[in-house]
């Protein structure tokens, strides 16, 4: 008799598109959050840390230590969008195009531009 059962050596995530060009922190990541993550009202002002609305983003991310430039697929904000960290974001379900576009941001140096 055989005592199925499934096992898994390892997750494999979708990957969103790669993302080639400049990424801009005003043009193209503060919109992901403002769709995302201040409608709900989690990350805005007041709300959960850290606080992403546009006016304190970047200094939120930058001191709270959620972007790492040197390792950025550590980056905890990476990890949360890409669905591995402790809580996926946003709660409704991940954007694989979204964290690639982070990413991205990330390893460009997470500049606030």
């Amino acid at each position: 008799m055989f005592g199925g059962g499934c096992y898994y050596d390892a997750t494999i995530l979708p990957k969103g598109a790669e993302v080639t060009g400049d990424v801009s922190f005003a043009a193209d990541v503060i919109p992901i959050f403002d769709k995302g993550c201040n409608t709900s009202g989690c990350h805005s002002p007041g709300g959960v840390k850290p606080d992403l609305s546009a006016s304190n983003s970047y200094s939120s991310l930058t001191v709270g230590n959620y972007i790492n430039v040197s390792s950025p697929e550590d980056s905890e904000l990476y990890l949360w969008m890409s669905g591995q960290g402790e809580q996926p974001m946003p709660p409704s379900g991940t954007n694989v195009n979204n964290a690639a576009l982070v990413l991205a941001w990330i390893k460009q140096g997470a500049i606030e531009n």
